[in-house]
């Protein structure tokens, strides 16, 4: 059975088959979904999600294109939701650098100040990271003695900086982009990141595996993701779904 590490079943998209989606999820192999909160609304709606779900679990947090307007009652909002059941994570967090939809000292310090929280909840971090390598890894390393464990989602880095993600002790999660023609780093990634640090998700909606690049993406196609790895490891899926799901268990803090 598989473990999609990263998913955003709330979006509108699967507004129109989300429970049929949801609960068909065993049936093609995954056993595990983390739906991730990018805004208050959002990870309310992941909180919700997991409470109705068996497979889902949540993690609450502001993504950097959010932070422009967050107030520190907000944060106060987000330490209540991840008070509740089956909140295993804060994010996603971070920064982003490509769009720049918020200043870039506000999302330093909304970053770091979700980071706090997290240290706080004892919860790991699920971090986002787009042109922003340098940064994220200066407060990630500042703030190396807070951090109960985390996740580079989606990782799209060099192996040079993954090395460096890796010694603060943080997992690596790659997603539809390492079944692109053209992937060079993340194929580089899945080939040497360490089995017991290696992540898989889907990002759904975004980022869908070939041959589906450019449509929906779900949870039931993480597999495809597996498959990529398993091939480019010279391994069998199966050893990838295994090591992969209980990786995640593992960060997550999940028993069953």
């Amino acid at each position: 059975m598989l473990f999609d590490s990263h998913a955003h079943l709330e979006d509108e998209r699967f507004d129109q088959d989300r429970d049929e989606l949801i609960r068909g999820l065993p049936g093609r192999g995954v056993s595990h979904v983390v739906n991730v909160g990018s805004t208050l609304d959002t990870s309310r709606m992941s909180v919700e999600l997991a409470a109705m779900y068996p497979v889902v679990y949540a993690a609450v947090g502001i993504h950097p294109h959010e932070v422009a307007k967050m107030t520190y009652d907000d944060l106060n909002r987000l330490e209540e939701l991840a008070g509740r059941p089956k909140v295993v994570a804060i994010g996603e967090i971070g920064l982003d650098y490509y769009y720049d939809f918020s200043p870039r000292e506000l999302q330093r310090q909304w970053f770091a100040k979700q980071i706090e929280l997290a240290y706080n909840l004892k919860l790991p971090v699920i971090i986002h990271n787009r042109n922003a390598h340098a940064d994220v890894l200066d407060i990630l390393t500042s703030k190396k003695d807070r951090i109960l464990g985390g996740i580079m989602h989606c990782y799209s880095g060099s192996w040079e900086m993954a090395k460096r993600f890796l010694d603060l002790g943080f997992y690596i999660s790659l997603g539809g982009p390492v079944t692109f023609k053209n992937a060079k780093k993340p194929v580089e990634v899945a080939g040497k990141v360490p089995l017991d640090r290696l992540l898989i998700e889907t990002d759904s909606p975004y980022l869908a595996p070939v041959p589906y690049r450019g449509k929906r993406n779900d949870p039931g196609l993480v597999k495809l993701v597996a498959e990529k790895i398993a091939e480019i490891r010279g391994m069998e899926l199966d050893s990838i779904a295994r090591i992969t799901s209980a990786n995640a268990k593992m960060i997550f803090g999940i028993n069953d």
